[in-house]
């Protein structure tokens, strides 16, 4: 399975020779019509891996457009992510799978209300179940403490990630909804935090720990202050350099602090999340 980089616009699929109607032609125009749509660019690039798998299996049994795609094809396009194995003999989890099925599934059924195909040759599918299961890497009330207490609090950067984890421990938000947090969204006086355009495009006001809003006054009293570089965009936490926080360095340090707390587990800031789930299940 060839699975190139992820979709961009300034990095479209290549297009079959021109031609107007090949798949990967129409793949392009999904994905500015998800553009349109408002869907978030992570959204995107994660459902780029698909159709990336799709368009190079297809292409390489030269099935080129839409239309020579019928529902045999796709069962058969199936039974190849169930019988798929990794570089390490790993096969696709059943949750993976119905991924891949359902975000083509929205593809075709995008192509036959356009009229490209006459109909959604994978609309049929029987799609794969899978059970909900807890994640084993979840943290206990002990070891969250260990992480959080792991950050030297003598250096800003110390009190910033403090102050990150804190948040993330308090509200189990997800990793970009904490990154598109601005300093006008904590609402100390009420406890509250609001979410802006989180999943699914919605906002929502979550409470917020009087612990976890006592570090980000603190951060923002000793540290912010002196990083922010005007004009103030307004983000929350920012780098040493007045930054934005990308999610990938954001993953990196806190995956770091996690390893460093020596709980023989693993993990990243899904952890935070995972927990305030299992904390809020077994009440």
């Amino acid at each position: 399975m060839v699975i190139r980089k992820p979709y961009s616009k300034t990095q479209p699929f290549s297009e079959a020779g021109g031609d107007p109607h090949s798949l990967t032609v129409l793949i392009n125009q999904y994905f500015e019509w998800m553009n349109t749509r408002g869907l978030s660019e992570y959204t995107i690039q994660r459902r780029s891996h698909v159709f990336q798998n799709l368009a190079t299996w297809c292409g390489e049994r030269g099935l080129i457009r839409p239309p020579d795609i019928t529902k045999p094809i796709m069962e058969r396009y199936q039974r190849y992510l169930y019988n798929f194995r990794s570089a390490n003999g790993a096969p696709l989890s059943f949750h993976t799978q119905y991924i891949y099925l359902t975000t083509i599934q929205g593809f075709f059924r995008f192509l036959a209300k356009r009229n490209f195909i006459l109909y959604n040759p994978a609309s049929d599918l029987d799609l794969p179940r899978f059970g909900r299961r807890l994640p084993r890497n979840i943290l206990s009330i002990s070891e969250m403490e260990q992480v959080l207490n792991i950050p030297n609090l003598q250096e800003a950067t110390g009190l910033r990630d403090r102050a990150i984890m804190e948040t993330l421990y308090s509200t189990g938000i997800r990793r970009l909804e904490l990154l598109n947090l601005s300093i006008f969204d904590v609402d100390t006086d009420r406890g509250t935090l609001m979410i802006r355009e989180g999943k699914g495009k919605k906002d929502r006001l979550l409470p917020i720990g009087s612990r976890a809003l006592a570090w980000i006054r603190k951060y923002l009293e000793e540290v912010r202050v002196a990083w922010v570089i005007e004009p103030d965009d307004g983000s929350l936490f920012l780098t040493v350099s007045g930054e934005p926080i990308s999610p990938d360095w954001l993953t990196k340090v806190v995956g770091e602090y996690v390893d460093a707390a020596n709980t023989g587990k693993k993990g990243s800031c899904h952890m935070f999340r995972h927990y305030s789930v299992f904390r809020t299940i077994t009440r």
